[in-house]
């Protein structure tokens, strides 16, 4: 399943919301966006959200950029 996702860095708290189109998500992450912090918290986040381990979700594009889109492989 692919999910675009919109990462904001530096919130006060991790969480996920769901936009309009189920596969859009947005994501706020307390890491900073330094050495792929935010990365990593970003699939940690919609891993939890889809209640799947942290290997089945993948950056496909979007390393350097808030705009990011992941595959999520649900077994």
């Amino acid at each position: 399943m692919k999910i675009f996702v919109t990462a904001k860095p530096n919130s006060k708290e991790n969480k996920v919301e769901a936009l309009l189109d189920p596969s859009h998500l947005k994501v706020w992450i307390k890491d900073p966006a330094q050495e792929g912090k935010a990365n990593l918290a970003v699939v940690r986040e919609v891993a939890n959200h889809f209640n799947v381990s942290k290997s089945s979700v993948e950056i496909v594009s979007g390393f350097k950029s808030k705009n990011k889109i992941l595959t999520v492989n649900k077994l």
